[in-house]
C-alpha cells in the first residue's frame, strides 16, 4: 500500500512526505516538505485568494499545543486530507494520512515558527 501511495504521488509530480513519528519529528524537515509540496503557493504570505496563511492556521491550532491527543490529531488530519462537503483540494487529497498527521503536528507546534 505504501509503495502504491508513493507511486501515485510520484506520478502526480510530488514527493512523498517522510514518515515521521512524534518522537522523531524534525520541524525543519516538515517545513521543507511544506515548501516542496507547494503549500506556500496558496498558504504563503500573502495568501492566494481567501485562504489562511500557514501562520494563521498554526495560531488557530495553538490551542492544542501540549495536549494534542490521538483522536484530535486524527480529526484534524482527516479534515486536512479529505476537506469538507464543499471543499475538495487536490493537493490536500494527495497527502497520505500519515503525512497529513505529521503536518498537523507541525502546525500545532507553530508551523513556520516551530522550533
Amino acid at each position: 500500500m505504501r509503495l502504491l501511495s508513493s507511486l501515485l504521488v510520484a506520478a502526480a509530480g510530488l514527493q512523498a512526505w517522510p514518515a515521521l513519528g512524534a518522537a522523531t519529528e524534525d520541524w525543519a524537515q516538515v517545513a521543507q516538505r511544506a515548501a516542496d509540496g507547494g503549500c506556500y503557493k496558496c498558504h504563503g504570505e500573502p495568501p492566494r485568494r481567501n485562504v489562511p496563511t500557514l501562520r494563521e492556521i498554526a495560531a488557530r491550532y495553538a490551542a492544542h499545543r501540549g495536549r494534542l491527543d490521538a483522536a484530535t490529531e486524527k480529526a484534524l488530519a482527516d479534515r486536512l486530507h479529505h476537506g469538507s462537503t464543499f471543499s475538495h483540494i487536490a493537493a490536500h487529497e494527495r497527502l497520505s494520512e500519515q503525512d497529513a498527521a505529521s503536518f498537523i503536528r507541525w502546525l500545532v507546534a507553530g508551523g513556520p515558527d516551530a522550533r
